[in-house]
C-alpha cells in the first residue's frame, strides 16, 4: 500500500514485546506488522522503544532507531514508571507524529497523537483471570487509553463492538486490522507427519492445544472433554497441550489431576516456531476452545497447515473460522468431545474441513494486517 502521508514523518513505536525467543500473540503481531510496514515504507523514519536490551534481528531495516528506555515495564507500577516518565519524557524530546502502541498501552502525559492496538477487553468479561493489581491497572488505564487515542486498531469486528459498548468510542474511530499466520506454516508430508509423531507422541494421533496455559483458554474444559471422547472412542490417541505454565491454576490443575487419562495428555512446554509448526500439522485436530479470544491466530495457522479446527462459538471465534471448522460450546466438555469423536472417525469430514480453512486462510494473512495498520497509521496522523 502506498503512503499518502508527506515526505519523512517520524513514528514512535511501542516494542516493548518484541522479545527474543518469546513471542506471543501480541508480539507476533508486532513483529509480523512491523516489519512489513518498516521495509515497505523507507521514506519515513520509526524509533523501536524497548524496555529492556533488544536483539537486532527486530531492527528490520535502515530507518529504525533503536530505544531502550528503563525500567522494564513487567508490573503496574513499573507500567506507570515507564510510560507517564521515561516514554512521555522521551516523546518530547523526539518530536514524533505519531506513537504507535501494538498492545494498547499509551502515556497519558504526552500531547503526541497516538494509535492504540487494542486486541481485546478480556479483562473486564473475565477480571477473576487476573492478579488483583494487574487487573485494576487494566480496569482503570484501558478506558482512559482509548479515549485518549486519536485512532484504535483492533483485530476482529467482535473486539471493535466489544469497545465501542464498554468504552463508549465512535465506530469511525476504530479499524480492524485481523491477525495473520506465518507463512512457514505448511500441510506436512505423510512420512513427515509419522516422524513428527515419532519424535512427540510416541507414533500415536493426537488433538492439539497451543497457546499460553491460562485459565481464558479453558484447559480444565479441555481435559474434562478429552476423558468423555476416550471413554467412547477406540484407538490411541493423546491430547498435546503446547505452551508456557504460566497461569496453572487450583481449577486447571484439579481438572487434570482428576482425569482418568491424564497419561495420555503430553505437555511438551514452549516450542520454537520450526516445531509448533511440525506439531500442529502433524496433528488430528486443533482443539481452540477458549471462552474469550479477540482473534485467535492458531485457528489460521490450522488453515495453513491443512489441519481441522474444533473452536469455540463465543466472541471473535465464529468470525475467524467462518464454515472452515466445528464450533462447539466451550462451558460443555459433551460438546468439546462430540466434535472431538466426528474429527477422528469421519475422514471426509476432515478433508472438507481442510479444503474449506484452505480457501479461508486467504482472509487473513500478515502483509494485510501491515496494509491495514497502515491505512489506520494513516488516518490517525491525519485525523481522517
Amino acid at each position: 500500500m502506498h503512503s499518502t502521508l508527506p515526505f519523512e514523518m517520524n513514528i514512535a513505536v511501542n516494542t516493548r514485546l518484541l522479545i527474543k525467543d518469546k513471542l506471543e500473540g501480541i508480539g507476533w503481531f508486532t513483529f509480523e506488522s512491523l516489519k512489513r510496514i518498516t521495509t515497505q515504507h523507507p521514506e519515513h523514519h520509526f524509533y523501536f522503544i524497548f524496555d529492556r536490551p533488544y536483539a537486532n534481528e527486530f531492527i528490520f531495516s535502515d530507518n529504525i532507531t533503536p530505544i531502550v528506555l528503563y525500567p522494564q515495564a513487567r508490573h503496574p507500577l513499573l507500567f506507570y514508571l515507564w510510560f507517564e516518565y521515561s516514554l512521555a519524557s522521551l516523546l518530547k524530546k523526539l518530536k514524533v507524529d505519531l506513537f504507535l502502541s501494538p498492545d494498547g498501552y499509551l502515556s497519558l502525559k504526552t500531547d503526541v497523537k497516538s494509535l492504540a492496538v487494542i486486541h481485546d477487553l478480556n479483562f473486564e468479561h473475565y477480571p477473576q483471570d487476573l492478579p488483583f493489581l494487574i487487573r485494576w491497572y487494566y480496569q482503570y488505564y484501558f478506558p482512559k487509553f482509548a479515549r485518549k487515542s486519536h485512532r484504535i486498531a483492533t483485530v476482529s469486528e467482535f473486539s471493535k463492538l466489544d469497545i465501542m459498548n464498554l468504552y463508549h468510542i465512535p465506530a469511525n474511530r476504530i479499524d480492524v486490522v485481523y491477525d495473520g499466520a506465518n507463512e512457514a506454516y505448511v500441510p506436512l508430508t505423510d512420512d513427515l507427519i509419522q516422524t513428527v509423531r515419532n519424535k512427540y507422541s510416541k507414533g500415536s494421533p493426537y488433538f492439539i492445544f497451543i497457546g499460553l496455559i491460562h485459565p481464558r483458554k479453558n484447559l480444565a474444559n479441555l481435559f474434562r472433554a478429552f476423558d468423555l471422547y476416550k471413554k467412547k472412542a477406540d484407538g490411541n490417541v493423546r491430547l498435546m497441550v503446547v505452551g508456557a505454565k504460566k497461569w496453572w491454576t487450583g481449577e486447571i490443575n484439579a481438572a487434570f489431576r482428576g482425569m482418568e487419562f491424564a497419561n495420555d495428555v503430553i505437555f511438551t512446554g514452549r516450542l520454537n516456531s520450526d516445531e509448533l509448526r511440525l506439531v500442529l500439522g502433524a496433528s488430528l485436530a486443533l482443539t481452540y476452545v477458549s471462552y474469550f479470544e479477540g482473534f485467535g491466530i492458531p485457528i489460521v495457522e490450522a488453515f495453513r497447515t491443512h489441519t481441522p479446527v474444533i473452536t469455540s462459538n463465543v466472541t471473535s471465534m465464529p468470525e475467524v473460522l467462518g464454515d472452515a471448522g466445528l464450533l462447539v460450546d466451550p462451558l460443555k466438555p459433551a460438546s468439546i468431545a462430540e466434535a472431538m469423536l466426528q474429527i477422528s472417525q469421519d475422514e471426509n469430514l476432515r478433508k472438507d474441513l481442510i479444503k474449506r480453512g484452505e480457501i479461508r486462510k486467504e482472509l487473513f494473512t500478515w502483509q494485510k494486517t501491515a496494509d491495514r495498520l497502515w491505512a489506520s497509521i494513516d488516518k490517525a496522523i491525519y485525523d481522517k
